[in-house]
């Protein structure tokens, strides 16, 4: 399914100048410390750089679940600082998913039902959210398991049900912080596959990662340290580096 775009002169996602500080003073912890970035659709861009360099919290405040001390964040034009609670939630209900390293999904929910409900949330009929749900996670290889709860999964299924309910509906934009790292070398391939195709569909994506093999995936690798922007570089996909063609 492709992603419609309603201007695709405007990048999926805009930082501008973002500083993420914690504390005052002389105690302050700057997380970001100026950092531009645009996401345009159609594009995978991932994001690496060492533990604690800032990667983690530009993805949460890309997704607008944390405020930025100053700078601007816009997702399809739409400047998410002035957005009052409801709209945000809504922006990121409707427009933004989210692929988080540890699943966060309901145990109490079937693997339909987790997927679904962004959908549910949204006010989308259940009959209609089912639907999309269901093609969701025939899109991730888990098609005859909606049935089942998350328990019943191994770690590699639930991050595809997690996946599933990042891409469900007409997502403009996909964040995935790390998302391969309970994962072994095959799963983790599937899981990357999945978010390349959602690229490839009209989708920005997203990835945080510190594996390179993994970066290989996108159209293009961000280097962070420090809170700060300080490379990019175009990426050779897997066929590439598969066939010795990587730079």
């Amino acid at each position: 399914m492709t992603v419609q775009m309603t201007d695709p002169n405007v990048p999926v996602l805009s930082l501008r100048d973002v500083v993420k500080t914690y504390g005052e003073g002389d105690s302050a912890v700057h997380a970001l410390a100026g950092v531009s970035l645009d996401v345009n659709a159609g594009e995978m861009v991932a994001v690496m750089g060492t533990s604690g360099s800032g990667k983690s919290t530009l993805l949460t405040i890309a997704g607008g679940l944390l405020a930025a001390t100053s700078g601007t964040v816009s997702v399809g034009g739409v400047e998410l600082g002035r957005l009052r609670v409801k709209g945000l939630a809504r922006i990121r209900r409707e427009r933004i998913g989210f692929v988080f390293q540890d699943f966060n999904l309901l145990p109490s929910l079937t693997v339909l039902e987790n997927v679904a409900l962004p959908l549910d949330l949204a006010g989308q009929s259940a009959a209609g959210s089912r639907s999309d749900a269901r093609r969701a996670l025939a899109v991730v290889g888990l098609r005859g398991r909606g049935a089942s709860y998350p328990d019943d999964l191994s770690g590699g299924q639930r991050q595809r049900v997690a996946i599933a309910r990042a891409i469900v509906g007409r997502r403009r934009l996909v964040l995935a912080d790390e998302p391969t790292g309970a994962l072994d070398s095959v799963t983790g391939d599937t899981v990357l596959q999945v978010l390349r195709e959602r690229a490839d569909e009209g989708a920005a994506v997203v990835l945080v990662t510190h594996d390179a093999r993994h970066a290989a995936w996108a159209d293009r690798i961000v280097y962070i340290a420090d809170g700060r922007i300080i490379d990019e570089a175009s990426s050779a996909r897997p066929e590439q580096l598969l066939s010795g063609g990587a730079r």
